[in-house]
């Protein structure tokens, strides 16, 4: 596979094939720079400044180069991630630069534009990468780091649930502790029915090897403030005895894509050393069916004391994420966090809602939810703020128990699950929870066709302008 620490290089004025970014707006004063056969070549290929077109143009007899570039974007003034995304998957091999400038946001979108998940491939391609050049030397290695974070959340997703289980997530944090110098526990059989009843009940009916289990890691200096980040780990969701019919499980091994964006959360904030002591839990299970599945109307234990009458087997993300919620609200340590952050593919309803680009995004604190808004807007990775709004708690009443897990009426579901969610943390806690697809079901430039991180970004820029 392509090494991706060797897309963006240092500009020291090697030799790279030039790049020329051209908006609408300067179309017509480029192309009165260019030569004849030029302007021959950009009309021939019908070049007109749209987003994500390119031409190919010769240059002339004495330049360092055969041929450059020309591209189309929105505005020179102000690139976005993905503008140069697409260059990035098609052009031949070799090394570029922007002819005009530096690239800016679009050193992100180069790097993701060349992903690929060739693991099951038996010949995967060799082509040679496309390198591109930059004078912004200090911006390479957050950006790549950004770009490794993305890749892992597609990985994990794209795998498929025989080879991603709950075992494959806890060697994902152990990798994870060893990197970076963590502490792991992994709470699992008897002891995992015993503190996260929930947890247990959810994955018991799945097979030995993809037992469930609580991955916990800790890292980062005690006395700095305490964040917990969350991600829901159901590795394969058959949606248990309320099965789900075939077409709904043919996505259901992106179903752990919370506990991957979680992980690659993690990932970025301590490799780049955040100010944090930091509290990362993966409720990992997978939903199957067997004798001993749990069932529609059972009432479950959780490890905050509340009990739970199941009104649909295929609301389990809820359960694992309940507990590992209470847990996050003990503290690593003994003393609460300041910051929880959750990740889940929760709710279809948030895909009605709002579609497979935006994830969903609930915060109890209104400051807090217009930063992820703004750190997503800078990012283009933005989310859509979602209400937890009081007036629904109604909808998770029961009869027998404390609450019901899934609302018989079918109204804002996305908001009911997560004031559902809300229910297993201490009040007063700066809380956000992403309701993420994890998945693109078409291609777009820097986007192919797949797992993805939604939402990652702009969590990351929140953490980022809190603790950097």
């Amino acid at each position: 596979m392509t090494n991706k620490n060797a897309l963006i290089q240092p500009d020291k004025g090697q030799a790279a094939i030039p790049i020329h970014l051209i908006d609408k707006a300067g179309l017509d004063d480029f192309v009165r720079t260019l030569s004849v056969p030029q302007r021959a070549a950009l009309a021939a290929q019908k070049f007109a400044a749209d987003g994500y077109s390119y031409a190919i143009v010769p240059d002339g007899p004495n330049a360092d180069n055969a041929w450059f570039v020309v591209s189309g974007v929105a505005n020179t003034e102000s690139l976005s991630s993905w503008c140069m995304a697409k260059l990035a998957e098609v052009l031949p091999a070799g090394t570029y630069r922007r002819a005009e400038g530096e690239p800016g946001p679009a050193l992100y979108g180069w790097v993701t534009g060349q992903y690929r998940f060739d693991r099951y491939i038996s010949a995967p391609s060799e082509e040679g990468p496309r390198v591109l050049l930059t004078k912004d030397v200090a911006a390479i290695g957050p950006v790549l780091a950004e770009a490794a974070a993305t890749a892992l959340v597609r990985d994990l997703v794209n795998t498929p649930g025989e080879d991603m289980g709950p075992a494959q997530l806890e060697h994902e944090a152990q990798l994870l502790a060893k990197a970076h110098g963590a502490e792991l526990k992994v709470t699992h059989g008897d002891a995992l029915e015993q503190q996260f009843p929930m947890v247990h009940m959810v994955g018991r009916a799945a097979a030995r090897s993809h037992a469930p289990r609580m991955i916990e890691l800790t890292w980062g200096d005690p006395k700095h403030p305490k964040v917990a980040l969350i991600g829901k780990g159901v590795c394969f969701d058959s949606g248990g005895l309320d099965i789900k019919p075939s077409s709904g499980m043919l996505l259901m091994k992106k179903d752990m894509g919370g506990a991957a964006h979680a992980l690659a959360l993690a990932a970025l904030v301590m490799g780049q050393r955040l100010k944090v002591r930091l509290h990362l839990l993966i409720p990992a299970a997978e939903n199957a069916i067997s004798g001993n599945a749990f069932r529609p109307g059972d009432v479950l234990r959780s490890r905050a004391g509340l009990s739970v009458e199941i009104g649909n087997t295929d609301a389990e993300g809820r359960l694992v994420l309940g507990d590992a919620l209470t847990r996050a609200g003990e503290g690593a340590d003994g003393s609460g966090p300041e910051l929880v952050i959750d990740y889940a593919t929760l709710t279809g309803a948030a895909r009605v809602a709002l579609g497979p680009d935006l994830p969903a995004m609930f915060a109890r604190r209104d400051e807090t939810a217009q930063e992820l808004i703004d750190a997503g807007e800078e990012a283009d990775d933005r989310c859509w703020r979602l209400p937890l709004f009081d007036g629904y708690r109604e909808y998770l009443k029961s009869d027998i128990a404390d609450l019901n897990n899934s609302s018989a009426n079918g109204y804002a579901g996305a908001s009911v699950a997560a004031l559902f969610l809300d229910r297993f943390l201490p009040e007063g806690v700066d809380w956000a929870h992403f309701d993420t697809f994890a998945w693109r079901p078409a291609a777009k430039p820097g986007r192919p066709k797949g797992g993805d991180a939604l939402g990652l970004r702009a969590a990351w820029g929140l953490l980022k302008g809190r603790y950097g």
